[in-house]
């Protein structure tokens, strides 16, 4: 299995530190709004990364974190008059809810950032002894010079940096030694949260939050880092600075980075009028759909989001869908148990398509061949199959196209239709319980509804609905 590492820039073999283990770090989203289908790209791609080395047989550690202290999440929380813990546990809520309905797996540690306060206070001051960082007025910096591989992940030059512009020059500018160190510790402002430390009551910087939750719950040294590729250059530069400086050996063996997802060709922007949520998308579509079309494209490629793209992929998602179908109507009305010779010939020559799905993913994780893999896989099952065939040959054939699309995190079970009298039924309780107030249930029905794929709109006639 071969894997793309930012830092060689190379394929490389993927030799894990441990036989048979995979350790592996993915930077979550910050939580002060509802995720956008730029956060989706990451969760997506490395969960099924993810996916893919259990159905190679490793026991993978997978840590994701949740930002929830962080500038923007104090804004929010001043903007509605509540605390900004209130905002980030409402938000964290949403972004479960979101990946779960794309059949994001849960990781086997979701840390915040606001639980690991002592750890990364703790990691500070090993750098201040190592002689790596250093405490201005409550401020605790690092001596970016002093890490002799700095920009050995992004490629950067120090001297480049410092003569390049201000990109990583923060406030604080005449309290620091060199303007290329940044931020470990920073003392609290009024009305923000605040922990205790040995230089200032305060907060983390961002960067070293990721150094600890990593270092706590996998270990000095991990398999795969990764996040999407806006996060290389600071982020991560930062996160290796840190950890290896105050580890003493090297932090992550492979770092993988997805590309940026574009909007019809352009940079996803609230300003442009281009920004969407998940939730918004899941209005829409079966957010099924929106995973598909992730995986349409090889992660490290930019990906073009646009409406005729995600019709695309819900036709293209529906074929499988379909062939799941008639796999399970054949199954209930197949004649005969047991397999014959010939269909047993017929069954081992499509183990080509697995093997042919495993080569895509082997090189780099290339979902788009493993499509490609899946869609031959179902040409065959639909040339291949017939009324005549025995109950054993079409659970084989099923049981590998459930194997390889549980893979990607696709689901082949088609949900089933509520009856449009079922769905009326559950529109007036909705309404009955807005008029009494009752806004969780009122909530919940909606919720409900949308996980049957009912997508409902209030509108001044009253409430319309129709099928995702």
């Amino acid at each position: 299995m071969k894997i793309y590492n930012t830092m060689s820039k190379t394929k490389e073999e993927f030799v894990p530190l441990e036989e048979g283990k995979v350790k592996m770090y993915v930077c979550g989203p910050t939580v002060y709004n509802y995720i956008h289908i730029g956060n989706a790209r990451p969760m997506i791609v490395f969960d099924t990364v993810r996916r893919y080395f259990e159905y190679k047989g490793y026991n993978v550690n997978y840590v994701s974190n949740f930002t929830d202290v962080d500038d923007k999440i104090i804004k929010k929380a001043i903007e509605e008059g509540v605390t900004a813990d209130e905002i980030s546990r409402r938000y964290i809520e949403e972004c479960k809810k979101d990946m779960e309905g794309m059949n994001v797996k849960p990781a086997t540690k979701n840390p915040l950032a606001t639980e690991e306060i002592c750890g990364m206070v703790d990691m500070i001051q090993t750098l201040i002894d190592k002689g790596y960082a250093y405490e201005k007025n409550g401020t605790v910096y690092y001596r970016t010079r002093k890490f002799k591989d700095y920009g050995k992940l992004s490629h950067k030059n120090l001297d480049d940096l410092q003569s390049g512009g201000r990109a990583l020059l923060v406030t604080g500018e005449d309290e620091k030694e060199d303007p290329l160190d940044f931020v470990l510790w920073k003392p609290k402002k009024e009305g923000e949260p605040a922990w205790q430390s040995p230089w200032s009551e305060g907060r983390p910087g961002w960067h070293i939050e990721c150094s600890e939750m990593s270092k706590k719950y996998l270990g000095e040294q991990i398999d795969i880092h990764a996040g999407g590729e806006d996060l290389i250059f600071p982020h991560h530069e930062n996160e290796i600075a840190q950890s290896e400086a105050a580890n003493g050996k090297e932090f992550a063996r492979y770092w993988m980075h997805n590309g940026f997802l574009n909007i019809d060709n352009r940079k996803m922007s609230k300003s442009l009028g281009n920004f969407f949520t998940v939730r918004e998308i899941g209005e829409k579509y079966d957010l099924q759909v929106l995973r598909f079309f992730m995986l349409s494209a090889h992660y490290r490629s930019p990906l073009n989001f646009s409406a005729e793209l995600m019709e695309a992929a819900k036709n293209g998602l529906e074929r499988i869908i379909t062939a799941a179908d008639n796999l399970k109507f054949l199954m209930e009305s197949a004649g005969t148990e047991a397999i014959t010779e010939e269909e047993m010939q017929k069954y081992e020559a499509s183990a080509r398509f697995a093997a042919g799905f495993e080569k895509a993913m082997d090189d780099d994780f290339n979902t788009a061949d493993a499509i490609a893999a899946v869609f031959e896989y179902v040409k065959f099952i639909n040339t291949n199959t017939g009324t005549d065939n025995s109950k054993e040959y079409l659970e084989k054939l099923y049981s590998r196209l459930a194997e390889l699309t549980d893979v990607l995190g696709i689901i082949i079970d088609r949900k089933e239709e509520m009856l449009d009298a079922d769905i009326e039924a559950l529109i007036e309780e909705r309404q009955a319980a807005r008029k009494e107030k009752n806004f969780a249930r009122a909530d919940a029905i909606r919720e409900e509804l949308l996980e049957k794929g009912i997508i409902l709109e209030d509108t001044r006639e009253g409430v319309k609905w129709k099928r995702a």
